[in-house]
């Protein structure tokens, strides 16, 4: 048995610049540039990495938020392979033997098949097994119930040695190996990840929407009584860009009526 620690970072559409725009594509909303593995043998020893770059083709230029958070620049991206190229090297990283895949959160494990449908790629050699190693590292450092501890904190709490910086994918694998190594348990027990098919809505026939952001800018000013800075107006119109991709809707269940 071994654990596929990985982590990813991504690019993405933006539109609100008056420089290169992308189009944001509902098919593939979230674009793979990079990807971090870390490959621990059943006594969680690290046995393999893997760090791949990848010259994005959905989304050609660099989200200026992206370039920012992850130090990523396009001259990087330009010397990366291709999607498929970057696939390949996963594959052949996991391996024939028996593996769970590990990440800090679930979006990374949505993003991954997402990308890997986007480009019409066989999935069927990639473990559907994974630990989300986030939820059990919350539980562990008694976080209130449905509050997620942020993969830098927990790091620090667990006083593992910052040793490199966060929002570089193999750098954050590590980080999330570390964290699993010390808080594993044979009670953990591995989800099975199912493609929805239905979360990806085919919008050839729907109309097309733009949104207002010096609306939204101005109704955001009106509500904190302030004028919002460049950083803040960029921050915004880049959350509601997320939002509109439903990535992060999660299910409610609702309350029973009382029948008296």
């Amino acid at each position: 048995m071994n654990y596929i620690v990985f982590d990813l970072e991504f690019n993405q559409g933006y539109n609100f610049t008056n420089e290169i725009k992308n189009t944001i594509n509902p098919k593939c909303p979230f674009e793979i540039i990079q990807i971090g593995a870390i490959k621990l043998n059943n006594d969680l020893e690290t046995i393999e990495t893997l760090n791949v770059l990848v010259k994005p083709q959905v989304y050609p230029a660099l989200n200026p938020f992206v370039k920012e958070l992850t130090g990523i620049t396009m001259n990087d991206l330009d010397a990366g392979v291709s999607f498929k190229e970057m696939y390949n090297a996963l594959l052949k990283f996991i391996g024939a033997d028996n593996s769970v895949l590990c990440v800090w959160g679930a979006t990374d494990i949505k993003e991954l098949f997402q990308n890997i449908e986007y480009y019409k790629l066989d999935a069927l050699f990639v473990p559907k097994e994974y630990i989300n190693i986030q939820s059990y590292a919350s539980t562990s450092l008694n976080c209130k119930k449905g509050i997620n501890i942020g993969l830098s904190n927990a790091t620090e709490l667990l006083n593992i040695p910052i040793k490199n910086k966060f929002h570089d994918a193999l750098n954050d694998a590590y980080y999330t190996a570390e964290i699993f190594k010390i808080i594993y348990s044979k009670k953990m027990k591995p989800n099975i990840y199912i493609r929805n098919k239905h979360t990806l809505l085919n919008r050839s026939n729907t109309q097309t929407y733009k949104a207002d952001f010096p609306k939204l800018i101005n109704q955001m000013e009106k509500m904190f009584k302030r004028e919002m800075t460049v950083d803040e107006r960029s921050i915004i119109k880049l959350a509601y860009i997320m939002g509109k991709t439903n990535q992060f809707q999660i299910k409610i269940t609702p309350t029973p009526i009382s029948k008296k």
